[in-house]
């Protein structure tokens, strides 16, 4: 590709996906590599000319112990290189300065005095002392420190407990933050990154979805040719705008298996239908193994137990229908590829970004979407979103035609309302939770609310509250709201929605869905708890 890029060398921050999603967001295409990818490698990926500059994540080893170094090449491409936590300890070490275990460690809230008037700072501060100096409310997480800047480099940032907390190089635009830019908590962060990757680096911000739409049908067309591709449409934002952007490559070239387990949302079988199957005209088979599933769930009370159950028989559905469809068209091959909504933190998370670069991959977590289906069915993988993050991929939906409300809809479980009823699952759970749930969502819409929480839901309690509903006793079952903002997920707040609202949706719920008498309010932030209950 001729857009320009940065590279970011992951050094196993919890939060080096936040960096990659600050510098797209600048509208600069960057990639995730990890940190002990060879010189040779990164002459390699520099050779194009459109690499722009570096950045080094944070880490959770010491600098002075670990084995883990940036390439030495990274400082001797002549670009600009922007290290962050660990990013800058190694920085300082490479270069010639000393890391040592500091006396007191930071973490989270701290005021930074912003130092030297660098391309980087300049001009930018939350408030000022008495005494006039500007200061940057940022996130600290760290026990070690710089203490001897290297050659070349001077103070850009300090607090009292640790006085190098920023570091230049401007002759070289090399720069350094102990602290972290790329999260929320850091406010100036966002501005910090943007002059880093636009200015200091002066890379073009021509990383956009509309434009990003031709270049992916085209490279689709490329991979796929004449061949056939089969995927299995939950119903979700990502495996929604896979399907969008694939029919849009190659039209009837793609089969769509839509696998209803019983456990989505009120009408989103049919919602999901009507807007590939009538709208985009897409060849969807829609496969009602609700039974088959309930079935399954029968007695299941354990949330990891019905996630694997769930997760099993979605594969085994799907390769059934997958064999039932290349049977039936005896006068073609079938389908040769297998497509899935593969995201790139999905790919970040599993070390699959790194594992065909010469890189050694470091796994976060295992990730499949269709379990090595691939593999059993002898299929080819095609996964055109693995290079974006959601709110890429949100953008992309819209570019593509689908609804907002199909691709800004708040996450959903795989197993879907599997792990939104507490204990057994059953169908008549199933159906008072989805009404219940509906409701809740139809009036945050009405309150202009749902874009403005992260995340909403009822879940279902496996337990029985008495009420009163006009002059007889009612003895049936309660239900719990759930409502989260939050911009990473890693952490949230329970939203604190409108006491209206809420009485509203109680009400509403008590009295159109019988089988239910109670409404709570979950308040609970993450941690300690999680956003979904199971």
């Amino acid at each position: 590709m001729s857009r320009q890029k940065i590279l970011i060398l992951d050094f196993g921050s919890q939060v080096t996906q936040l960096i990659a999603r600050r510098v797209r967001e600048a509208h600069v295409y960057c990639e995730v590599h990890p940190c002990d990818v060879s010189d040779e490698w990164v002459r390699r990926y520099a050779a194009d000319g459109a690499l722009k500059g570096v950045i080094l994540s944070g880490g959770h080893a010491s600098a002075y112990e670990s084995a883990d170094r940036a390439p030495q090449t990274v400082f001797e491409l002549g670009l600009p290189v922007l290290g962050i936590c660990y990013g800058m300890q190694t920085m300082a070490q490479q270069l010639g300065g000393k890391v040592e275990s500091g006396r007191q460690r930071e973490f989270g809230y701290a005021e930074v005095r912003a130092r030297g008037h660098t391309a980087l700072l300049k001009d930018l501060q939350d408030f000022r002392t008495a005494e006039g100096y500007g200061m940057l409310k940022v996130w600290m997480s760290h026990g070690d420190k710089v203490t001897e800047l290297p050659p070349g480099f001077k103070l850009m940032a300090s607090t009292d407990s640790c006085p190098i907390a920023g570091m230049a190089d401007e002759a070289r635009r090399f720069y350094g933050v102990q602290f972290h830019p790329e999260v929320t908590h850091t406010a100036q962060g966002r501005a910090m990154l943007e002059r880093f990757v636009l200015d200091i680096c002066g890379a073009r911000p021509d990383w956009v979805m509309r434009d990003h739409v031709a270049e992916a049908v085209a490279a689709i067309r490329e991979q796929v040719g004449d061949e056939e591709v089969i995927l299995g449409l939950s119903g979700g934002v990502d495996s929604s705008v896979a399907a969008a952007l694939i029919h849009r490559s190659i039209g009837d070239q793609l089969t769509c298996v839509f696998v209803d387990h019983g456990l989505m949302r009120l009408n989103e079988g049919d919602m999901v239908m009507g807007m590939f199957a009538d709208r985009l005209h897409a060849r969807v088979v829609r496969v009602d193994a609700s039974q088959l599933f309930l079935d399954a769930l029968a007695g299941v009370t354990d949330p990891e137990q019905k996630r694997k159950i769930i997760g099993r028989l979605f594969v085994d559905v799907f390769k059934e229908q997958a064999r039932k469809l290349q049977a039936a068209d005896a006068s073609k091959k079938g389908a040769q590829w297998l497509a899935q909504g593969t995201i790139y933190p999905d790919v970040i998370e599993s070390g699959g970004a790194h594992a065909h670069k010469g890189g050694k991959a470091v796994t976060i977590k295992s990730h499949h979407n269709v379990g090595g289906l691939p593999e059993q069915l002898g299929l080819k993988l095609l996964e055109p979103l693995r290079e974006l993050f959601k709110d890429e991929v949100r953008e992309l939906g819209i570019a593509l035609g689908l609804p907002p409300e199909m691709v800004y809809r708040h996450p959903f479980p795989g197993p879907g309302l599997g792990v939104r009823i507490l204990g057994e699952v059953k169908k008549e759970y199933a159906d008072l939770l989805r009404r219940a749930d509906a409701i809740f969502i139809d009036e945050l819409r009405a309150a202009k609310q749902y874009d403005e929480v992260s995340q909403a839901f009822a879940v279902f309690l496996p337990v029985k509250s008495v009420g009163v509903m006009g002059d007889g006793r009612t003895y049936e079952y309660v239900v719990a709201l759930r409502a989260v903002r939050t911009t990473d997920f890693m952490t949230a707040s329970w939203a604190e929605l409108p006491h209206e609202l809420l009485a509203r949706v109680s009400n509403r719920i008590v009295n159109e869905v019988r089988g239910i008498s109670r409404v709570v309010y979950d308040i609970t932030g993450k941690p300690p708890g999680t956003i979904e209950w199971e």
